[in-house]
């Protein structure tokens, strides 16, 4: 699947200024994260926009329930998957209040497993998670951005019913579409910027910090 012309015209568009450019305003940063994603995962579905902004406000929290849960799923991530895509770390939405971190770090001995998980799971920690309802405005704002830029994804408008009808149900969780995954194959958790500056960059090879 592929962005309109209409979008990929935006993106390059908004690609050929320099970076200061959006910094100008609140709009003008929503608008460059956006971008920034559709470069780097150019596969990417409304849904996973919506995903990055989401996590941006929420981090790891959704998925942190059960925490032997998670840890066992982390778990059988690592022992099933063989190769890593993606970044080996990305920031969310356009505050960067977490990070998206590669289990590639894992997978070849750069970050410890259970040094990881107890990173991952202390993110959650003095999280004030916006409720719904401050979310859903702020998701209405970050929408208006997204269509001034011209883009229309893959499957649109049933992401956008979807959406809508978890909102209804004060429930604001998305999973990445299938067109990401399997394009992109980015496996990672959630880490708040705090602990990933002062604990996981320090172990990043020097040339990725």
């Amino acid at each position: 699947m592929k962005v309109l012309i209409s979008a990929i015209a935006a993106v390059v568009t908004f690609l050929s200024f320099e970076s200061s450019v959006f910094a100008q305003s609140r709009a003008d940063s929503i608008k460059w994260a956006i971008v920034r994603q559709l470069n780097d995962y150019p596969e990417s579905h409304y849904r996973d926009v919506y995903k990055n902004f989401m996590q941006d406000n929420y981090g790891p929290g959704h998925i942190l329930k059960d925490k032997k849960a998670a840890k066992a799923y982390l778990d059988s991530e690592l022992a099933e998957t063989n190769e890593f895509g993606g970044p080996l770390y990305e920031p969310t939405g356009y505050r960067g209040n977490f990070y998206r971190v590669n289990l590639s770090l894992i997978k070849e001995g750069i970050i410890p497993e259970d040094k990881y998980f107890d990173a991952f799971v202390r993110s959650v920690k003095g999280i004030r998670n916006p409720k719904i309802e401050a979310w859903k405005k702020e998701w209405a704002e970050i929408d208006e951005a997204y269509r001034d830029l011209g883009i229309t994804l893959p499957e649109e408008d049933a992401d956008r019913k979807t959406i809508e009808a978890q909102f209804d149900r004060n429930d604001f969780v998305m999973h990445h579409s299938e067109a990401f995954n399997r394009s992109s194959n980015f496996h990672y958790r959630i880490f708040s910027r705090r602990i990933f500056d002062t604990e996981i960059r320090p172990l990043l090879p020097a040339t990725e910090r």
